[in-house]
């Protein structure tokens, strides 16, 4: 039980302590106009409460990842607590901050539109495809597993079920974001709250020992699946996902100063971080050891865990409660995922989201497609997701590093975890099945040596700039 308090502790820290610092080293201007005072179009641009902001964030980010996320990554063992820690201060948190900020610093921008306009017309290309490609394959993760979720619970048709979420997300895609979205997730949030913190309760109230294996010098996965890269791909959400990426960008439209950034974007995943914790908390002390919680996984994925997790520790009716705000956790974060893609796809095509009409000339073949997808095995569809949600956390990192070196300003915060993660994607694809499937010695010492190359590029060539950004213009290029 110390341990798990004292890394809930360290996460809080982070939040005061470096936080504080990224923020400084980023430059707030409390007195600059944001996006909803300069473009406020009445859908997507709206200024809007602050705990409103700050509970949709948090809802956007937190889908199924930092429960599945950290279910699986429990059967690492405690390796996992370190890496959500460290991760979730020094990287996620940090992402999570530049990708708001950036965004709320360009306009408003999506992702790819913040990254192209500090990378380049190629980056920028290759943005747009891979958040496309990421958010489909995310949305469509946030429709099966909650169908697959409730199917289990009510004996519904899957497909049924599967029908009724698309209609959901369609709508909530399509209207205002303060219609749907900006009314309901504050009730959501109240929902996640409850059932983070009564998991954790109902673990001590029955009497269970807290995180009873405390070795780190051994891998205890059962499968025999190596930490290096895979925990650093499968326990995403939590530590850093790029996924965040794509939704900061829809606050950065709604918030109303620069000095709620921090707040907003840095706290909210500080606050998911403890959600990580707690699951893998729960993974680890719930069953007897990793073997017996990995056959309930292979039973019906880590839903299988949360269902007999909630029932066990808080009994019918509160079980009930905690699996409904499993469910609501990932649709939250799903209909979200299309909405960003909507977005995406419009400033692609310079398509004015306005008219309800021109969102549905975008929405409904979206749709279309992502319905296709739904007919794909959903582990191909999580296996590829993994690693396209930290490949994009790595573009988003070095766009970032770059655009606080161009400012003369301590560009290190975000290129020690660019670097990371550039090693942990190269490291995956290379011995990963659905990459190069290559041995596991020779793909992890050309990760780091891609690395490496990757960084010694990014100290010759990016260089602080020599003129001030235009009067008028995003402060991204110089």
């Amino acid at each position: 039980m110390v341990f798990f308090l004292t890394c809930v502790g360290l996460l809080i820290l982070g939040y005061f302590t470096y936080g504080v610092f990224v923020e400084k080293v980023f430059g707030i201007d409390a007195k600059r106009l944001t996006p909803c005072m300069t473009k406020e179009d009445g859908v997507d641009y709206m200024s809007m409460p602050t705990w409103k902001v700050f509970f949709i964030q948090l809802l956007d980010i937190a889908g199924l990842g930092p429960i599945f996320g950290p279910i699986l990554g429990a059967l690492y063992g405690p390796s996992a607590l370190i890496w959500i820690v460290v991760g979730c201060i020094f990287a996620g948190a940090v992402h999570d901050y530049f990708s708001g900020m950036l965004s709320v610093r360009s306009g408003g921008k999506s992702i790819p539109e913040v990254v192209g306009d500090i990378m380049g017309m190629p980056a920028r290309q290759t943005l747009r495809v891979f958040s496309v490609v990421l958010l489909l394959l995310v949305g469509v993760v946030f429709i099966l597993g909650p169908a697959k979720l409730l199917s289990s619970l009510t004996g519904f048709n899957v497909q049924l079920l599967i029908g009724c979420i698309f209609l959901y997300y369609f709508i909530a895609t399509v209207l205002p974001i303060d219609k749907i979205i900006g009314r309901l997730y504050p009730l959501f949030g109240a929902l996640l709250l409850f059932m983070t913190i009564g998991i954790m309760f109902g673990l001590v109230y029955h009497g269970y020992e807290i995180l009873p294996n405390l070795d780190f010098s051994t891998n205890s996965h059962p499968g025999e699946k190596a930490i290096w890269p895979l925990l650093f791909i499968t326990l995403s959400c939590g530590a850093i996902s790029g996924f965040h990426s794509t939704q900061s960008p829809l606050m950065a439209r709604c918030i109303r100063n620069e000095n709620l950034g921090r707040k907003v974007f840095y706290g909210s995943m500080i606050i998911e971080g403890i959600i990580a914790l707690i699951w893998a908390t729960v993974g680890m002390s719930f069953y007897s050891g990793p073997e017996a919680m990995n056959a309930v996984i292979a039973s019906g994925s880590p839903a299988a865990v949360v269902n007999e997790a909630c029932t066990t520790l808080l009994g019918p009716i509160g079980g009930f409660l905690a699996i409904i705000g499993v469910v609501i956790l990932p649709i939250s974060s799903g209909d979200t995922a299309f909405r960003s893609t909507r977005l995406i796809i419009a400033e692609t095509f310079k398509v004015n989201q306005s008219a309800t009409a021109k969102r549905l000339m975008i929405a409904i073949p979206l749709f279309m497609i992502a319905f296709l997808i739904t007919q794909l095995d959903f582990n191909i569809i999580w296996r590829y997701f993994g690693w396209s949600n930290q490949m994009l956390s790595m573009l988003v990192l070095w766009s970032a590093a770059i655009y606080l070196a161009r400012k003369g300003k301590f560009h290190w915060i975000c290129t020690i975890p660019a670097t990371f993660m550039t090693a942990v994607d190269a490291a995956f694809i290379l011995q990963a099945q659905i990459g190069f499937n290559l041995p596991a010695t020779p793909s992890n010492i050309a990760s780091v040596v891609i690395a490496i190359v990757v960084f010694a590029i990014f100290m010759i060539y990016v260089k602080p700039a020599d003129e001030p950004s235009c009067q008028g213009e995003p402060e991204i290029l110089s």
